[in-house]
């Protein structure tokens, strides 16, 4: 199976939604704030050639992700997304006229090296066009059952690191799922036709999980920190989403010795994803510290 294609359009992904993410905050902070909702934001944010710009970077990561789950197995795809935090941070630097400091570029590459490692040692093959519903109905059980789960702890729970994380753990199992189904309709498209892909359940099933997620994900930022939201978001997405290529898509890891590298790998990206969510700029990308105007601090 050829890899390069899905790797580059999943890179082309990750890189379309940090842009999407800088030039929508960059939007956002030029307009009049309010502590209320108000009626003529969108008004105020569709004059702004930038804000559109982080639209069409959307459509565009949207497009790109599907390109890559239609040609590549979903353990390959949604693990390269995690480069999505790197880069928003990288090119929200010059745009947002913010720094990181020597910290916040080795936790870059910290994100970088310990995907490369992960990925290299794991070598994840297969990719099987169709899912049989009997493979389909457990699967999305439990993942209907977890996200259920977090987040119902995550309400019971004080706001803070505790319910921002089980908000971010249910924001990625939903992404997974997207995921997941997003490839079988993809598929389906691509076998079928367009008639057979808005006729199928898997269409209507990963817009429906996308919403959730981006539900689920509004909440996690505004329930606690982004050091504990963020790496439940990164980390939970690539876990849940291997587990159902393993499982759904009778897609392949290697084990054995490999799972040294593997581990290694994972604890680079952790230590450096962890890193990139204290940084101040990331914060302010991501709405969480409005003190930051244009710029933001040292890492």
């Amino acid at each position: 199976m050829d890899i390069l294609l899905p790797v580059l359009f999943a890179l082309g992904a990750a890189l379309s939604n940090a842009l999407a993410t800088v030039l929508q905050r960059k939007a956002a902070l030029t307009v009049p704030r309010s502590d209320k909702l108000r009626a003529g934001l969108m008004l105020d944010l569709l004059r702004r050639r930038v804000w559109l710009a982080g639209i069409a970077a959307v459509i565009a990561a949207a497009l790109c992700q599907a390109v890559a789950l239609a040609t590549g197995p979903l353990t390959v795809v949604q693990p390269l997304l995690v480069l999505e935090l790197p880069f928003t941070l990288v090119i929200g630097t010059p745009l947002l006229r913010g720094r990181l400091s020597r910290a916040g570029w080795a936790a870059v590459c910290a994100v970088v090296a310990g995907l490369a490692v992960a990925l290299g040692a794991a070598s994840p093959e297969g990719n099987r066009t169709h899912v049989p519903m009997d493979l389909w109905i457990p699967a999305l059980a439990v993942c209907v059952a977890a996200i259920a789960g977090l987040v119902l702890t995550g309400i019971c729970r004080p706001e803070g690191r505790g319910r921002a994380a089980c908000f971010g753990l249910a924001t990625a199992v939903a992404y997974a799922v997207t995921a997941a189904l997003m490839k079988a309709s993809m598929h389906t498209l691509d076998d079928d036709g367009v008639v057979a892909f808005l006729t199928a359940w898997q269409t209507y099933g990963f817009a429906l999980f996308g919403v959730s997620a981006l539900f689920f994900l509004e909440n996690a930022m505004q329930a606690g920190p982004l050091v504990a939201s963020q790496p439940a978001i990164t980390l939970g997405d690539a876990s849940v989403s291997l587990a159902l290529g393993v499982t759904i898509y009778a897609e392949y890891v290697r084990g054995g010795w490999w799972l040294l590298p593997q581990l290694l790998g994972v604890a680079l990206i952790v230590a450096g994803v962890s890193a990139l969510s204290r940084v101040p700029l990331a914060r302010t990308l991501t709405g969480g510290d409005d003190r930051h105007a244009a710029g933001a601090g040292t890492a």
